[in-house]
């Protein structure tokens, strides 16, 4: 039911953190997989490890604010394998810190156009041959950010809500394609994207307290979600958000 053998995964932002730990745990189960970020050192370091494992992956870079970019990656893993089964948009941006109120216009344009539009491009690129094979996942990684008032992420949190929305209006509009678009919502990981949250140990004990598993995730623990929406095991579930927090959300 989680075998993956034969597909082509392509996940944004697969350098580091939960995109490479999705991109690992995906090739691990079978899958073909692109590995992308926007420094290509660290796309071509990433492939080397993978490889050095006997897995299928292309290094592929891509800066996702470009839409030209974006379109190059789509048509390079089309040329190299032919088809796209499972998209994965991970690569995200946070660039401010503090209350929404006093994020300028150039951070409010950044978050929304990494966060939002660029997943809407991207999409829009794959899921159209997706749909000719009447078979295809589409996973966006969202945040509990999301679903939680924040005083600090604030902006994030927008962003990562309009994606959950972009997942249930795609899921809608092509499911009689038998298109599956889900989201994840990660509480806080222990990656560097989210360091300045728990680096501090203060505030990183302050959330074990809170949290009902009474610690962080692992990035692993992510990856191993993304393998489950994107296999058969998952095949009628869609439009969904697959909550990872350790329950933070509900305590």
């Amino acid at each position: 039911m989680f075998d993956l053998t034969g597909k082509v995964a392509l996940i944004t932002g697969s350098t580091k953190g939960i995109g490479k730990s999705i991109a690992g745990e995906m090739a691990k189960a079978g899958a073909k997989v692109v590995i992308s970020s926007r420094k290509a050192e660290a796309c071509e370091e990433v492939t080397r490890e993978f490889t050095g494992k006997g897995y299928a992956a292309i290094s592929l870079p891509c800066n996702i604010a470009h839409k030209e970019q974006l379109q190059q990656l789509v048509d390079a893993t089309l040329a190299h394998w032919g088809r796209i089964d499972i998209l994965v948009c991970n690569a995200a941006a946070n660039p401010v810190y503090g209350p929404t109120a006093q994020a300028g216009d150039e951070a409010f344009d950044k978050i929304m156009g990494n966060n939002i539009k660029s997943n809407w491009w991207l999409c829009n690129m794959v899921i159209p041959q997706m749909a000719e094979r009447k078979d295809g996942a589409v996973i966006i990684v969202s945040s509990i950010a999301a679903i939680k008032g924040n005083t600090v992420i604030g902006l994030y949190g927008v962003s990562k809500a309009a994606d959950t929305a972009l997942v249930r209006n795609y899921a809608c509009e092509w499911g009689p394609s038998n298109i599956r678009v889900n989201a994840i919502l990660p509480g806080l990981i222990k990656t560097d994207f989210a360091r300045a949250l728990w680096e501090n140990e203060k505030a990183r004990k302050a959330r074990e307290a809170i949290t009902p598993l009474r610690r962080l995730g692992e990035a692993e623990e992510i990856g191993g979600i993304a393998v489950f929406l994107a296999s058969k095991a998952a095949t009628f579930i869609t439009g969904q958000t697959i909550i990872a927090d350790g329950g933070v959300t509900i305590a």
